[in-house]
């Protein structure tokens, strides 16, 4: 197989540039490493196309291995031809190479296994030959009450059996049958009860083209069909198809050939049919399943890169009924300096204590801002925390904090978790969640990387997922932002550092322990004194490891130390000292005034590599979530009855969908923005316009049941 020239012609790229992604995956190098350090090799490939590619190989070398597999058990079987070897070269996928083998394949004992074994093999034969004469009479041949073979039409009986698997067996026909049912096909579904409400009430009678199905539609129908409530079912024009099993079966007009078509439709019924059903819902299953991981993974990567909240002394609340609301507050820098717990939905006089309580809390630790999780009891908690912030307003302290409502989604798996016990083991779970909360505000990718990406909740049918390919998907979105961002090595947990470019997670314990023994990293050659950190560790990880400690400017940026001798040539250069003040403003115009291409042959690198280098100088240690919109903050409070349709108000979108977006506008319920109400002109999926995280302006269209459905829309609504 080519597998260069496959996956040249897939992504549309350079034969030249998937040779050197594949030899650097070969050599054992990560991708956020060769998408940011190896950008002349292969041209400047993103690290999602990087990734995308990765994988591709990956099912193209399986594909390849399977071939060879198949090869060598048809061989060792003796049914090897010229022909079956060239068909088995050019199968494209495993679906096909599975279909050339299937009639090689060992199979439990089947209607024609028995039928063999009776030794009507010869008269199956016999009729497949469509020569005159009558089957009935060919079959009298063969009758044996010892072999259960009584009459003339037991034994043809049993050759037909033979005649309909080899029939249902033939690879070419069952792949015309794919494509015919693929654009021709509907997929029907009905309620197993219809007088039995369900979530899933739009699908007791519906039916869609298969070429038309979105894949929302078959996981909503695939859960429906598992939960027992609906039916579902291919519906495919059985005289067309039997029509294009004739044409590859029935060669003439006499008795013979009419016990072929009698074997066909026997074929096409009890065999090729309800394997082509399974076939097509599988496709079709494993084409939303890769959409709904895609939309998960754009949501999840704009949930990690949400700017930070940073600096800023901030409180967590942690909302609740019966046990009360958690409260934490942290530092800057996500110290953890009080908890308790409060009642601001109890009696008035546990509302009139909690009052107190986070107003000494706000004004002992000059709290700026407050981060309410969105769980239960968060409307009652958000109303609580508006009337503080009212109060203090009245009383003129300063700084008069904010709020801002966190999405809570994973902090409970979090609190739970071995991890959160070992970090601190001193707090009950509830008071974990708190600041958990609290610390996402302050910086979402330090705390997110620490709760299963499955557990956040910006996905769509996630429990439906192959969870191996799902967990796959998603944790290369994790590491892809982990490095995007940059990590300092002296304050990051364990948990965040295991997603750096080559790091284990034994290797991140021992960077912990180590700069706990020894103090902070003072520059990044001290990272090879860490125990189990090689060579080729450090090569992968030493770009994404920021040293703010170290009197090295560079320590401070993502360029690689293998870069270094370049960039201070670089300096030199342009009249700059490396040793002087991180002030290099004017650099570009300098290098610009010398040419990229020809400054990049003096320095001795690549013009990327020169490019990237001159970023990161004019900015060292600049986080590139710090460009994103920041944080919609909050002083007052809506409920959902306050809500009356042409409301027009601010939202932070929570989640993204093939059908809309889930946007937070300040009070319990999310509203939803279909994507028929998100443009005014035509889009093919939310994700075009809106990704988790932005802020949008919105008009109220619709509260039902209580605001527990909001419907929102953005079209006539001017954006900031």
């Amino acid at each position: 197989m080519d597998v260069i020239g496959q996956l040249t012609q897939q992504f549309s790229l350079k034969p030249a540039q998937v040779e050197a992604v594949v030899q650097l995956l070969d050599e054992g190098n990560t991708v956020p490493f060769i998408a940011r350090y190896r950008k002349e090799a292969h041209g400047g490939l993103d690290d999602q196309v990087i990734r995308e590619l990765s994988q591709r190989l990956e099912y193209l070398r399986g594909l390849e291995t399977r071939r060879q597999e198949i090869t060598q058990l048809i061989q060792a079987a003796g049914a090897l031809t010229p022909e079956l070897s060239l068909a088995l070269d050019k199968a494209s996928t495993l679906t096909e190479l599975e279909d050339l083998y299937r009639p090689y394949r060992p199979k439990r004992r089947t209607r024609a296994t028995i039928a063999r074994e009776k030794g009507l093999e010869p008269l199956a034969e016999q009729i497949w030959s469509q020569q005159e004469g009558d089957p009935l009479a060919l079959a009298a041949l063969y009758v044996d009450p010892e072999k259960e073979l009584a009459s003339p039409e037991d034994a043809l009986a049993g050759a037909l059996d033979i005649l309909a698997e080899r029939i249902s067996d033939d690879a070419s026909l069952r792949k015309r049958l794919r494509v015919v049912a693929a654009a021709q096909g509907e997929l029907i579904c009905k309620a197993a009860d219809p007088e039995k409400p369900s979530v899933y009430a739009q699908y007791y009678d519906f039916r869609q083209p298969v070429r038309s199905l979105p894949g929302h539609r078959v996981l909503a129908m695939n859960r429906g069909e598992k939960e027992e409530f609906l039916k579902v079912s291919l519906s495919l024009d059985r005289e067309k198809a039997l029509s294009i099993v004739y044409s590859a079966s029935v060669s003439g007009q006499n008795p013979c050939s009419r016990a072929v078509e009698e074997a066909a439709r026997d074929s096409y019924d009890r065999l090729i049919f309800p394997s082509l059903e399974r076939q097509i819902r599988s496709d079709l299953t494993e084409k939303a399943s890769e959409a709904a991981m895609g939309v998960f993974s754009a949501n999840l990567r704009q949930l990690l890169l949400q700017p930070p909240v940073k600096g800023k002394v901030t409180i967590g609340l942690d909302p609740g009924y019966r046990t009360g609301c958690k409260v934490a507050v942290v530092d800057g820098t996500g110290r953890v300096l009080d908890t308790g717990v409060i009642y601001p939905t109890h009696s008035a006089a546990k509302v009139e204590e909690a009052k107190a309580v986070l107003k000494g809390l706000i004004r002992r630790y000059k709290a700026e801002i407050l981060a309410i999780g969105n769980g239960t009891a968060s409307r009652e908690t958000q109303a609580f925390a508006a009337e503080v912030i009212a109060s203090l307003e009245k009383e003129g302290i300063s700084p008069v904090p904010a709020y801002a409502m966190v999405n809570e989604a994973g902090a409970s798996v979090y609190s739970a978790s071995p991890l959160a016990a070992a970090e601190f083991p001193q707090f009950d779970l509830t008071l974990r969640s708190a600041v958990s909360i609290a610390r996402r505000l302050q910086d979402p990718l330090a705390e997110l990387v620490k709760i299963d990406p499955k557990a956040i909740g910006v996905g769509q049918y996630q429990h439906d997922m192959p969870a191996g390919r799902l967990s796959q998907a998603l944790e290369g979105v994790v590491e892809d932002c982990v490095n995007s961002v940059g990590v300092d090595v002296n304050t990051a947990s364990p948990s965040l550092l295991e997603k750096v470019s080559g790091l284990s997670s034994a290797v991140s314990k021992n960077i912990v322990a180590y700069r706990e023994e020894n103090g902070p990293f003072q520059n990044r050659e001290q990272l090879k004194k860490v125990p189990k950190l090689g060579p080729k560790a450090f090569q992968q990880c030493a770009g994404f490891l920021r040293v703010p400690e170290s009197r090295d400017i560079l320590d401070h940026t993502a360029v690689h130390p293998e870069s270094y001798k370049a960039a201070k040539t670089l300096l030199e250069l342009t009249g700059y000292s490396p040793k002087g003040k991180a002030d290099f403003s004017g650099l570009r115009e300098k290098v610009e005034a010398l040419g990229f291409s020809a400054a990049a042959e003096k320095v001795g690198v690549g013009e990327p590599t020169l490019r990237d280098i001159v970023s990161e100088l004019l900015r060292p240690g600049r986080d590139p979530r710090e460009e994103l919109p920041p944080v919609l903050l909050r002083k007052d409070v809506l409920s959902a009855e306050d809500l009356k349709p042409g409301m027009e108000l601010s939202g932070t979108v929570r989640n993204v969908t093939d059908f809309g977006a889930f946007v937070d506008i300040g009070v319990h319920q999310d509203g939803l923005v279909h994507i028929s109400q998100i443009s005014k002109s035509y889009i093919r999926h939310p994700g075009e316009v809106l990704h988790v995280g932005d802020i949008v302006n919105v008009r109220v269209l619709s509260v039902e049941n209580q605001g527990k459905r909001i419907g929102l829309t953005m079209r006539d609504v001017p954006q900031s």
